[in-house]
């Protein structure tokens, strides 16, 4: 009989795990969601074999499950595990970004017998829903997954062999350790962008042009701004002790750099940027991180009818998949330069060399 693997939350991540899992397992995929739309497009996009309307029967089926839901919601269910009879072997795990509230939940659930390892898959996508699901989202990016003491080492070797499809890079810590070294690499950072955004709106209701200059290379660093507000409200709520430390932090190295400009000692400043050149300079590269790494490739193009489709067709022949493209409008030396964004960096160096041929003028950065 097959092994069956019930998805709780069929959108990005959980449709990508699905068919990770699809991928080296012959296993009865069943999804499960709040909106049964979900459910039926996955089914048709063959991520999934099957829905349940009735979460508690299929959870009892189970050899398998993946709570690829909201954090907040993820705790819910939790509660509502502990009235299930699961089968003896089944291993419950997650995909949220913050563990330590979760794990305290899953405490109970390994208190009667049963295997709770939180997972957090680190990578993503600008896009969103099961239509945007890919097979090799999680390929290279670190998978973390966090355990109880109790659990047994076998049950968590047995759930990366689940896995063993995303192609992930796997980590196991405390859950403490997941919360504070991803609130510094992630989470706070995505309160900066937040912050920064909100800055800049306040000076734009007195200024028209902040809006339009800000199109450029501030839309660009502040990205990550554009990430779910309910994610993030879920996120920021669970981790609000590790935050609030952090933000501590910032606001004294905020005073440092307002005591910088408030001296105009040049030498102190030119070595404050230097040292954050030269540790930005050294963090890795190729790899995928907390945050979810951009592929951009920057063109220079004429102002003529047809060129954006010139470019883009180019790139069709060659089956290089573009995820975003978008014209620059404020750039001093050059009239028109596109920026185009793909899913990983083998297709932006494809991309780059097969525009290269054509007479383009290809950047990697501006």
């Amino acid at each position: 009989m097959k092994r069956r693997v019930l998805l709780i939350g069929v959108g990005l991540i959980g449709g990508s795990l699905a068919l990770a899992i699809k991928k080296e397992h012959d296993a009865v995929l069943i999804g499960y969601d709040l909106n049964p739309d979900h459910c039926m497009l996955a089914k048709r996009l063959e991520v999934i074999d099957d829905f349940t309307l009735d979460i508690k029967a299929e959870a009892e089926k189970a050899d398998l499950i993946v709570l690829a839901a909201p954090v907040e919601e993820t705790i819910k269910l939790l509660d509502e595990f502990e009235g299930f009879h699961f089968k003896p072997n089944v291993i419950i795990t997650d995909a949220g970004s913050t563990k330590v509230q979760i794990l305290k939940k899953a405490q109970r659930l390994n208190e009667h017998g049963i295997v709770f390892i939180g997972g957090h898959p680190m990578a993503g996508s600008h896009k969103t829903g099961v239509g945007s699901a890919k097979v090799h989202l999680f390929e290279n990016a670190f998978y973390i997954l966090t355990q109880l003491p109790e659990t047994p080492p076998q049950k968590v070797d047995e759930l990366k062999n689940w896995l063993r499809g995303t192609k992930a890079n796997f980590l196991t810590m405390d859950a403490d350790e997941h919360d504070a070294v991803t609130g510094v690499v992630s989470h706070f950072p995505h309160v900066v962008a937040a912050s920064l955004v909100r800055q800049v709106e306040n000076h734009a209701h007195r200024n028209e042009l902040v809006n339009r200059l800000a199109a450029g290379g501030f839309r660009d660093i502040t990205r990550i701004a554009s990430s779910s507000p309910s994610m993030w409200r879920d996120i920021i709520t669970q981790n609000r002790k590790t935050l609030l430390s952090l933000l501590d932090e910032w606001v004294k190295e905020m005073d440092g750099v307002r005591n910088l400009v408030a001296d105009g000692d040049s030498e102190s400043i030119y070595d404050y940027f230097s040292s954050a050149k030269r540790f930005r300079d050294s963090m890795p590269t190729g790899s995928k991180g907390a945050i979810r790494a951009f592929h951009d490739l920057y063109v220079d193009v004429a102002d003529h009818v047809g060129v954006i489709s010139h470019v883009t067709t180019l790139l069709a022949e060659e089956a290089i998949s573009i995820t975003n493209i978008r014209i620059i409008e404020a750039r001093e030396d050059v009239y028109g330069v596109l920026r185009l964004s793909f899913h990983t960096d083998d297709d932006r160096y494809n991309a780059k060399a097969c525009l290269e041929n054509q007479g383009y003028e290809i950047y990697l950065t501006i």
